[in-house]
C-alpha cells in the first residue's frame, strides 16, 4: 500500500470515527432531553392529581375540573372523581385516547395491587411488585418504560399516602418518532460524512504529499541518471519545505564533491603523466649499459632517483588532499609553538643553507597534530622555494595565527587569487620543482581544523602567508605586522 493511500485511509477513518461519535453524542443527548421533557411533565400529571382533595363534605366535578384545568392546561374533556372508602384524591379522566394525549393518564393502586380509580376497563396499567413496594411506602418513587395497549408509554410510579400509590404515564409514540427521524439524518450524516472525508483524504493526500512525490522522483532521477544537477522547488517553512531545502543542500554538495573528485583526478593525472614520461625515457636510456659512460650513468641515477622523490612528494601530496572527503580526525590540545619550532629544526636539518628567523609565542591551539604539521611544513617549504639566496625567512607567532614571508618576488596580482588551488602554478613557478598542491593542502588543513589561511604581499618585498586557528582559550587575535 502506498503511502499516499496509507494518509487516504487514516484521515477518512479519522473523520469517519469524529463523525460517528458526534452522531452517537447528538442522538444520546437529544433522546435525554426528550425524554426529561416527559419526566417533567409526568412529575407535574403525578401532582395535579394527588394533590387535589376533597374536604369530606363532597366536592362537585365542576369545581375540581376547573382546579385541574389550572394545574393542567390543555385539558379537554370532563374531570371525574372517583368515591372511594378513604379515597380523597381525583384523577383527570380524559374521554378519547388517553394514553396518546398531551396530558396523560394517572390510576390509583393499593398496597394489595387493586386499581381503584378510575373505573376504566380499557386501560390497565401493570402493577409489579416494586409498584406495591411504593404504595407500602418501602420504595422511592420510580420512572419506567411500558407497553400498554400497544403504545409505548413512560410511568412516574410515586406514594400518595394511606397505602396507596399512583401511576401517572405519558405516550413516548411522539418522542419515539421524532427520535426515528433524527436517527435517519445522523444516518444519512455519517454516510456522506465518510464520503467527504474519503474525498478530503484525497484531497489532502495529493496536496500535501507533493513535495513528497517531488522528492521521490528527484531522487529515483538522480538514481537512474547520476545527474546531481537536479533541483526540487523548496517553499514554505514546514517539515517537508525543509526537507526539500536540505535534500537540494546535500545534491549540491555531492555535485561540489563529485565535481572536485574529477578535477582532481584530472589534474593528477596530467601532472603524473610528465614525471612519469621522464622517468620511462631515463629508465629505457639506462636499459642500453652498453652505449652509457659511467659518468653520464650516474647523471641519469641521480635524475631517476631526483623524479622519483618528485613523484613520491606528489602522490603524497595527492593522499593528504584524498583526505578532505574522510571524516575529520579527532582534536586534541597542542602547543602550536613546540610543533612550529619542530618543523623549522627539521627544515634547516634538511636544508643547511636555509636561514630562519623565528619569534614564537606560546600558544596552545585545537587540531590534529599529523595534518597541522604538515601545513607548518609546507608553508615553510613554500617559504624556502621562493626566498631570494642568503635571505632569511621569517616565522611569527601570536595568539594563535602563525605568519611566514619569504623576501622573493611576491604574489602577482592574476595570481593571487588562485595561490590555494590545487595544482595552480604562476609562469614563475613553472621552471621549478613542485606540484603546486602545498599551500591547497595547508588551506585545507586550517578549514577541516575551523581555522583559515590568507595571502599578501610583505611591505618591502616578497610574500606574506598566514594561518589562523581557534585557540583552546577564547583569545582575541590581532594582525601581525611584519
Amino acid at each position: 500500500m502506498s503511502f499516499r493511500r496509507r494518509i487516504v485511509i487514516a484521515t477518512g477513518v479519522a473523520v469517519s470515527v469524529a463523525i460517528v461519535l458526534a452522531s452517537v453524542a447528538i442522538y444520546v443527548l437529544v433522546r435525554g432531553e426528550l425524554r426529561n421533557q416527559v419526566d417533567s411533565e409526568l412529575d407535574r400529571l403525578s401532582g395535579a392529581v394527588f394533590a387535589i382533595r376533597i374536604d369530606g363534605q363532597g366536592g362537585n366535578n365542576v369545581a375540581i375540573g376547573k382546579v385541574l384545568k389550572e394545574r393542567l392546561p390543555g385539558v379537554k374533556g370532563e374531570a371525574q372523581a372517583f368515591p372511594s372508602k378513604g379515597l380523597k384524591s381525583v384523577e383527570v379522566r380524559l374521554p378519547k385516547d388517553a394514553l396518546g394525549s398531551s396530558v396523560g393518564y394517572a390510576q390509583f393502586v393499593n398496597a394489595k395491587g387493586r386499581v381503584i380509580g378510575p373505573p376504566r376497563d380499557d386501560v390497565r396499567l401493570p402493577v409489579t411488585d416494586r409498584t406495591l413496594e411504593v404504595a407500602r411506602g418501602e420504595a422511592p418513587a420510580f420512572y419506567s418504560d411500558a407497553e400498554v395497549n400497544g403504545i409505548h408509554v413512560r410511568m412516574l410510579t410515586s406514594r400518595v399516602g394511606g397505602e396507596r400509590a399512583v401511576q401517572a404515564v405519558r405516550s413516548l409514540e411522539g418522542v419515539d418518532q421524532t427520535l426515528e427521524r433524527l436517527l435517519l439524518v445522523l444516518v444519512v450524516v455519517c454516510v456522506g460524512g465518510i464520503g467527504l472525508a474519503l474525498g478530503l483524504g484525497l484531497l489532502v493526500g495529493r496536496t500535501a504529499l507533493r513535495p513528497v512525490r517531488q522528492l521521490t522522483e528527484a531522487a529515483e532521477h538522480v538514481a537512474t541518471t547520476r545527474d546531481l544537477s537536479r533541483r526540487i522547488d523548496a517553499r514554505g517553512r514546514d517539515e517537508l519545505a525543509r526537507l526539500a531545502r536540505s535534500f537540494n543542500t546535500m545534491l549540491a554538495a555531492l555535485e561540489r564533491s563529485l565535481g572536485a573528485q574529477r578535477q582532481l583526478v584530472a589534474d593528477a593525472s596530467h601532472e603524473l603523466r610528465t614525471p612519469l614520461t621522464s622517468l620511462r625515457t631515463n629508465v629505457e636510456v639506462l636499459a642500453d649499459v652498453e652505449r652509457l659512460r659511467p659518468a653520464e650513468r650516474e647523471l641519469l641515477l641521480a635524475d631517476v632517483v631526483a623524479q622519483l622523490e618528485e613523484l613520491s612528494d606528489l602522490v603524497g601530496d595527492l593522499i593528504d588532499l584524498a583526505r578532505e572527503e574522510e571524516a575529520a580526525p579527532v582534536q586534541e590540545d597542542v602547543r602550536l609553538d613546540d610543533l612550529v619550532a619542530a618543523a623549522v629544526a627539521r627544515a634547516e636539518r634538511n636544508h643547511p643553507g636555509l636561514r630562519i628567523e623565528v619569534e614564537l609565542e606560546p600558544c596552545v591551539v585545537r587540531a590534529t597534530p599529523s595534518r597541522l604539521d604538515r601545513a607548518v611544513a609546507n608553508l615553510i617549504d613554500n617559504a624556502r622555494k621562493w626566498s631570494a639566496p642568503g635571505e632569511p625567512v621569517e616565522v611569527v607567532l601570536r595568539d594563535g595565527e602563525l605568519a611566514v614571508r619569504d623576501h622573493g618576488p611576491g604574489f602577482a596580482d592574476a595570481d593571487m587569487p588562485h595561490v590555494f588551488d590545487r595544482f595552480y602554478r604562476s609562469p614563475a613557478a613553472r621552471g621549478r620543482p613542485g606540484s603546486g598542491l602545498g599551500l591547497a593542502i595547508v588551506r585545507q588543513v586550517a578549514e577541516s581544523q575551523g581555522g583559515a589561511v590568507s595571502a599578501a604581499n610583505a611591505p618591502g618585498g616578497g610574500a606574506l602567508v598566514r594561518l589562523w586557528l581557534p585557540a583552546a582559550a577564547p583569545a582575541t587575535v590581532p594582525a601581525l605586522d611584519l
